[in-house]
């Protein structure tokens, strides 16, 4: 379960030493403690993966719909009425 209201939660992991490094060096990146650069690249590995699933959903139905001729012509019928 999720924190509500913004609560932050703590948790422990295990990093590289390159990462650990890259890590120490929050300030020089414009972060003030090492918690918000952690929440940065979470929430850019977050939104990179949703874009991954967003675009392989995408490819699974076109390829759906290039195969389904009943599909196909069930757009083109609506496409027809559809005003210019």
């Amino acid at each position: 379960m999720y924190p509500v209201g913004g609560s932050m939660i703590q948790s422990k992991v295990s990093i590289s030493d390159e990462q650990y490094m890259f890590v120490n060096q929050y300030k020089s990146f414009g972060f003030k403690n090492k918690s918000s650069l952690f929440r940065k690249a979470l929430e850019l590995l977050i939104a990179e993966y949703k874009k991954q699933q967003l675009a392989k959903s995408a490819q699974l139905y076109a390829e759906i719909y290039s195969t389904d001729n009943d599909l196909q012509e069930l757009t083109d019928s609506a496409l027809s009425d559809w005003p210019e």
